[in-house]
């Protein structure tokens, strides 16, 4: 009975933080919430086309020797802190020697430092959860109790706290889940948004054209179809020396045909007139 009464103390010591923790995890994740919203708002205006046009517009400012001007520019497209770091070092790394390996590695931290950020969000994935089972199942002793000995209030009290704190871990991971769906997607994309402008601004490389048709709806940018034209009568072609008729070659005199001889006569008769 004594470690049965143990386990019970704990239970009852570990009431109050456990609530005061579900409360700390919802409004955690209302206020990761709160930043998701703002990174999608200033993500709002990203396309292929700025990107581009960033891209090329930097790469003619490194062309005339203007660093910062290529950074600023560059910074047009940045989404945050940590992104606008990463393109400074590929305007400033870019030509130096062993820059491409000091290039990796700033994407490497930043693709660190956005698993970081995802981290909060996972752990409350399961730390929601399991708040609200463990704020459920705290409640309920004393709830049995009271039931036994007839208190209703008792009962009444404490089945509502179980169920609150359920309901409360419930959502918080529901909504941690969605954030950590929605952020990976724009960790990823920011990151290869970073590969590609390492790559684009690399010594030698080609730069994207950042042309006026990229922007325009596919309605605008296909060619008009071409109208018919009334069919003209071809004119016969001269005659040339390879179209020219060739002479006929001279007939070949034919060889007479054999004449049969003549089938001999029988000599006439004595008395028979000639």
């Amino acid at each position: 009975m004594e470690v049965e009464e143990i386990l019970f103390d704990v239970a009852e010591a570990l009431r109050v933080p456990v609530l005061i923790a579900a409360l700390l995890a919802l409004a955690l994740v209302l206020f990761e919430l709160g930043g998701l919203v703002a990174e999608l708002i200033r993500r709002r205006g990203r396309s292929r086309a700025r990107l581009d046009q960033a891209i090329a517009s930097a790469g003619a400012a490194l062309s005339a020797g203007d660093s910062g001007r290529a950074y600023l520019e560059l910074g047009k497209v940045a989404t945050s802190k940590a992104m606008r770091g990463v393109m400074g070092s590929i305007v400033e790394h870019r030509s130096a020697q062993n820059g491409a390996d000091r290039i990796a590695k700033d994407l490497a931290e930043f693709d660190y430092g956005s698993i970081r950020r995802l981290e909060r969000t996972r752990i409350l994935i399961r730390v929601g959860p399991a708040l609200g089972l463990m704020g459920t199942l705290i409640p309920l002793s004393p709830a049995l109790a009271g039931l036994a000995e007839g208190d209703i209030e008792t009962l009444s009290d404490n089945l509502r706290v179980a169920f609150s704190v359920t309901v409360a871990g419930l959502l918080v991971g529901a909504i941690a889940y969605g954030i950590s769906l929605v952020r990976d997607r724009l960790y990823g994309q920011d990151f290869s948004d970073l590969e590609y402008i390492a790559s684009a601004l690399a010594p030698g490389a080609v730069l994207p054209r950042a042309t006026a048709t990229s922007t325009q709806p596919a309605s605008l940018a296909s060619p008009a179809p071409a109208k018919p034209q009334p069919a003209v009568p071809a004119s016969p072609a001269p005659a040339t020396q390879a179209t020219q008729v060739a002479p006929a070659a001279p007939a070949q005199p034919q060889s007479p045909a054999p004449t049969q001889p003549a089938p001999a006569q029988p000599p006439a008769k004595p008395g028979e007139s000639a």
